[in-house]
């Protein structure tokens, strides 16, 4: 699964841990997270997040 980065503040969502502290479970991929669900750190929507592109 695909992580995303927060681009105001850095944040990156890791669909392997989730973010239990707001609801979304472990395993939860991002498109799957709802669209009210907000960044922890800095609180921005979820629109404002980029996908990770890793590099081999």
């Amino acid at each position: 699964m695909d992580k995303y980065f927060c681009n105001p503040c850095g944040y990156t969502y890791d669909p392997a841990k989730g973010d239990p502290e707001h609801g979304i479970a472990p395993g939860t991929a991002f498109t799957d997270i709802p669209d009210d669900w907000r960044c922890p750190i800095c609180g921005i929507d979820k629109s404002m997040f980029k996908k990770v592109v890793e590099t081999p």
